[in-house]
């Protein structure tokens, strides 16, 4: 049986990702599951700690969002199914942006926002092929792909 993909992307402030987790590995489903780096402290600061400090905001961020970028194409580019998560406390550029790539890339892209988020998302909505509200329907459209059963 062939083991699926997963990139979660997106916001870091619920327990989202751990839900998907969790209740897919109850099902026994053949995922593997990869992020971003959730640490936000340590996603910031990376590429100044890393390669140097420096005095401009600008090319700090720069820095850190170029050695986040390593692992963020690399794990995009190897996901079978990408899965992006829009909270609506902060806006999250970066999972706009995440979306963006997996989709020019071809990805199966999944999106999960509330309702209240579907205008300021209507073109990242309109690149996937399934726009969830949970994660338990990200699970079940898992679930349904992977065994190609649906279960009513």
């Amino acid at each position: 049986m062939h083991n699926w993909h997963v990139y979660l992307s997106g916001e870091i402030h619920t327990d989202w990702r751990e839900t998907i987790i969790s209740r897919t590995e109850e099902l026994n489903l053949p995922v593997t599951f990869s992020a971003p780096v959730t640490d936000h402290e340590a996603s910031d600061d990376c590429g100044a700690v890393i390669l140097g400090d420096e005095s401009s905001k600008f090319w700090y961020d720069h820095k850190g969002a170029k050695v986040n970028a390593i692992r963020t194409r690399t794990l995009i580019e190897t996901a079978d199914i990408v899965v992006v998560r829009f909270g609506d406390k902060y806006k999250q550029w970066n999972a706009a942006f995440d979306a963006g790539y997996a989709s020019a890339l071809g990805k199966s892209l999944i999106v999960i926002h509330d309702p209240s988020l579907t205008h300021p998302l209507k073109e990242v909505d309109a690149a996937a092929l399934a726009v969830a509200q949970t994660s338990e329907q990200v699970v079940d459209i898992l679930k349904y792909v992977i065994s190609g059963k649906l279960v009513r």
